[in-house]
């Protein structure tokens, strides 16, 4: 037996169904993905190429500049709540990757990062070696290799003019690990002006003549001879640093012969670290397990010799040293390697965000 509906609950039912209907199509639905990422404009000297990949909240673009030969990615990682509040702004953390790795690698998007949920986190391109300054030589094999112009002229100026960002000091933080932590000390010193935060995680924080191991392990990415300073965010890292290159082409010499490798000791981040007076401080080491053959072990002296400096000068910060790694996360051995830079974001983050959320 058919059952018959009458006409007017037939239309109480389409009347209820089309608005469920509206309210679908309106509601953001636990801010879902927008559809596709925002649309960028070239400018500053950028010029995007290729296909935009990723989604709406963690994806890559492509980019040429005559300051750095090549093409070259950067990540860009957006609140979720980004696409859905239009009058909304928010700081930048730039994220400065180590040496051998590339912002198109997923694994430079650390879990703490896409996590993060009031902050805009930018990954540019650093290069395999590009140690995040202006080479003295920019006639090697490698080609024109103005790192620093790439993003402090261009980058930021660049994300600033395309995305809701607090274009600020205060609404701007640098942060790196590995080569990548020299160069977020290197900027903010640098250009005190731009950053309000600086964090280094197992960073080269010394490249004295008083650390001849960690100038060693630069020179070893210029000339292709092994890294015992390798900061992919790979399970493994890649040796080949791109074309082989003098030991001399980003400071000059790095033999302290009558005061020739000047440029080394003028770049050395533990002893510039009055140029940091007001900003907030993180360093992250480990130990490498008390190895000498595990590059923690001479990150950690260096991190020290920064965190000395610091306690000359009377400047706070925030200082972790997390040793073999023990208790330091699951997958965190003391180490120069992925899960012990996974875990210092987890606890840096946060942190990150109050002190934005604070300024």
């Amino acid at each position: 037996m058919t059952l018959k509906v009458p006409r007017f609950l037939r239309a109480k039912a389409a009347v209820a169904a089309a608005a469920a209907a509206v309210l679908m199509l309106s509601a953001p639905s636990a801010h879902a993905d927008a559809p596709a990422p925002p649309p960028l404009t070239d400018g500053f000297g950028l010029t995007q190429t290729g296909n935009v990949t990723g989604t709406a909240t963690n994806f890559v673009i492509t980019v040429k500049t005559a300051q750095v030969a090549g093409e070259h990615h950067i990540r860009i990682l957006l609140p979720s709540d980004y696409a859905y509040s239009p009058d909304k702004r928010y700081p930048v953390f730039y994220f400065l990757h180590g040496a051998s790795d590339d912002p198109a690698n997923p694994g430079v998007a650390y879990p703490a990062l896409t996590a993060a949920k009031s902050m805009i986190t930018v990954i540019p391109d650093g290069g395999r070696r590009g140690w995040y300054t202006n080479w003295l030589d920019q006639k090697t094999a490698a080609g024109a290799q103005n790192w620093e112009n790439f993003h402090i002229n261009q980058v930021i100026p660049f994300i600033d003019a395309n995305l809701r960002t607090l274009a600020s000091k205060q609404g701007r933080a640098v942060g790196g690990l590995s080569m990548g932590g020299f160069g977020a000390l290197h900027y903010a010193q640098s250009h005190p002006g731009l950053f309000s935060q600086v964090a280094s995680l197992s960073g080269a924080n010394e490249l004295s003549r008083n650390h001849a191991v960690m100038r060693a392990a630069v020179v070893a990415t210029l000339t292709n001879i092994g890294a015992p300073l390798c900061g992919s965010s790979s399970p493994t890292c890649s040796l080949n640093f791109g074309p082989t290159v003098s030991s001399d082409a980003i400071f000059g010499t790095p033999y302290p012969v009558f005061d020739a490798d000047w440029r080394w000791n003028a770049a050395d981040p533990a002893s510039h670290m009055n140029a940091l007076a007001g900003m907030g401080i993180s360093i992250y080491t480990g130990n490498g397990g008390g190895n000498p053959t595990e590059p923690e072990f001479w990150v950690q002296s260096a991190s020290q010799h920064a965190k000395d400096r610091l306690d000359a000068l009377g400047y706070p910060y925030h200082y972790v040293e997390y040793g073999n790694g023990s208790g330091w996360g699951e997958n965190c051995k003391g180490g120069h390697t992925y899960g012990c830079w996974a875990q210092d974001l987890v606890d840096y983050v946060p942190r990150l965000e109050a002190a934005f959320a604070s300024a």
